[in-house]
């Protein structure tokens, strides 16, 4: 029997959050529709990982002397709300799902007036880009995003 109703992407959030950005929407972000565009969220979501990994001692997802780092293999975004040009978000952020290979990150996107923008999801693989195939999580690592 057909239905009306589309499948949604739904994310699920952790009951805490252990770290947050705040990244402002620039003029730059906007699409035609005047709002935050799909891909520019993407992009400061991205801004607001950098942050994370490197409160729990991590420089930068890619090391270019050793050529080890991470590989982002899959998305979910769930909006929520629009966002605009001069608006500060506050991207929540905790780390979930750690496996052999790698993890997810979980964010909870709002604007500076506490409404909800968006949910996210990103899973990040431990890639070696010196071979190019994926490389364990290291104990260190699961260990900081715990």
């Amino acid at each position: 029997m057909p239905t009306d109703i589309m499948a949604r992407v739904k994310v699920a959030l952790p009951d805490t959050f252990p770290f947050a950005a705040e990244i402002p929407v620039r003029i730059t972000d906007l699409n035609y529709g005047g709002h935050l565009g799909n891909d520019a969220l993407l992009s400061l979501l991205h801004e607001a990982r950098v942050q994370f990994l490197r409160t729990i001692g991590m420089e930068s997802d890619y090391d270019p002397v050793s050529k080890l780092g991470l590989i982002l293999v899959d998305v979910a975004i769930e909006y929520k709300g629009e966002a605009f040009y001069g608006d500060v978000l506050r991207v929540q952020m905790a780390a979930n799902d750690l496996s052999k290979y790698g993890f997810d990150v979980v964010y909870h996107v709002h604007n500076q007036a506490g409404k909800e923008i968006a949910r996210a999801k990103t899973g990040m693989l431990c890639f070696d880009y010196n071979v190019r195939k994926l490389r364990l999580l290291p104990e260190g690592l699961a260990a900081r995003l715990r």
